[in-house]
């Protein structure tokens, strides 16, 4: 019995439609990033385990993809039954790993050249990675990140060019978007306002799922990781706090004023309201107390997206992140980024049918084979309008007519080229709109100019 064919939970075949489509959110997003001076880099699928590892803090650590050495990996270990424990076995099992996000690689590839680039260094990225997480909807094992960093620069104008490049994104793609920002100077600064200033790790990872679990889990899990119910009881008129994001800060700078780290995060949040404030931008944006995003590795600002006409998680999101590159013997390099997540832009654009009709188009034009003489008039033309930049294809051999508008329609070729044995005689074509059924006969010396005036409409 012959073997159905499969694919892993949490990854996806894309067909042509949806490639185009796909094509189209990243030519989108790629041509803003441009606009705005950064320059693209790729790196490997595979990072060392010890790149990796230790940057996403435990619950990340735990969805690394680990690559199965080849050969026979146990040969070299002692067979004791200390030796045999599955942390000591890793090194022998698994060196490398399928990258988590694009962030940590960027990191590694700033340390390894900075020989060779530009500070500050101004990158985008758009790959794959890949987590072993619970497939559900909007989350995937591999989907893509389109990911925009600036290192080297501490400047707080990076962070509002950043929202910038959000709201030309959203804008561009019809998307309406509320930008949620916070920091983490503050979240450290709540911390040491409720008590618990070295558990800034674990209150950030539990209100992080504040949207997922709700309040009284997110209280219960601070109980568990051993808040105390005074410190629990403090944090929540915190986490409810009313008020534009002006009047927040305010009370912020109330509460945390002997907090130098918390002050630090106010004031850095006041300087980036103000860029924004003078920006002029379509999309709302605001400061979100209970945004606290669980990487590790984020220090500053913190941005999450979210759609405001679909129930979603958030489609995009980042922060600064201070010594990343310390990690790898660069200290003292800060960087701040943000990563768009195609797949959810994808999902989003589809639920509110805002892809174009030209997004599921990768032919314009197809000529109608009617025979080989007709064939060899109808080549020069081809050429021709390729070279004009227009997509065509002639049908690969004569076959019935009916066959032909079928692969047209099927294919949401929008118009078609009819060229018989009158149109060679009088050097026209005829062209059929495939929606509305109308013909209209032009010069073949015109063609090209014709069909550009038909993509413009």
């Amino acid at each position: 019995m012959a073997q159905k064919p499969s694919i892993p939970k949490g990854t996806r075949d894309f067909g042509p439609q949806q490639m185009t489509r796909r094509n189209y959110i990243f030519d989108s997003i790629k041509n803003v990033f441009q606009r705005y001076g950064y320059q693209p880099i790729e790196t490997p699928a595979m990072e060392q385990l010890s790149t990796l590892l230790g940057k996403y803090g435990e619950e990340g650590d735990k969805l690394l993809f680990r690559i199965l050495n080849s050969g026979d990996f146990l040969s070299e270990v002692e067979t004791g039954a200390a030796k045999f424990e599955s942390s000591a076995l890793l090194p022998f099992i698994a060196e490398k790993g399928l990258r988590y996000d694009l962030t940590v690689p960027f990191a590694r590839f700033v340390v390894q050249y900075r020989n060779d680039i530009v500070f500050p260094f101004k990158r985008y990225q758009m790959q794959p990675v890949w987590r072993a997480d619970r497939p559900q909807r909007g989350r995937y094992r591999e989907f893509y990140q389109c990911d925009v960093d600036v290192v080297g620069s501490d400047s707080l104008l990076n962070e509002a060019e950043l929202v910038q490049i959000v709201n030309d994104v959203f804008g561009k793609l019809g998307i309406r978007v509320v930008v949620k920002i916070n920091n983490r100077k503050i979240l450290a600064g709540i911390a040491s306002y409720i008590g618990n200033p070295d558990s800034l790790t674990d209150i950030t990872v539990a209100i992080d799922k504040l949207d997922k679990i709700g309040i009284e889990n997110v209280n219960a899990e601070l109980a568990l990781k051993g808040l105390s119910p005074e410190a629990i009881e403090k944090l929540q008129p915190v986490l409810y706090m009313d008020g534009d994001s002006h009047s927040k800060l305010d009370k912020m700078a109330t509460l945390l004023h002997a907090d130098e780290t918390g002050a630090k995060g106010i004031q850095e949040m006041r300087t980036l309201f103000a860029y924004l404030d003078n920006m002029g931008l379509d999309l709302n944006y605001e400061l979100d107390l209970t945004l606290a995003r669980g990487l590790n590795y984020y220090t500053g600002a913190i941005f999450e997206v979210k759609a405001l006409d679909v129930q979603m998680g958030s489609i995009c999101g980042g922060g600064r992140y201070d010594d990343l590159t310390g990690i790898f013997g660069m200290p003292d390099v800060s960087g701040v980024g943000i990563s768009f997540g195609a797949d959810r832009i994808y999902d989003v654009l589809t639920e509110l049918g805002l892809f174009p009709a030209s997004s599921t188009q990768s032919t314009f034009l197809l000529f109608v084979n009617f025979g080989p003489k007709e064939e060899a008039f109808c080549l020069p033309l081809l050429k021709t309008i390729r070279q004009a930049g227009i997509n065509a294809e002639i049908f690969p051999e004569a076959d019935k007519m009916k066959k032909q508008m079928k692969y047209a329609d099927q294919k949401d070729i929008p118009y078609v080229a009819l060229v018989g044995e009158n149109e060679m005689l009088q050097g026209k074509v005829t062209i059929k709109n495939m929606k509305t059924g109308a013909q209209q006969t032009v010069d073949a010396t015109a063609l090209a100019d014709y069909l550009q005036s038909l993509s413009n409409l």
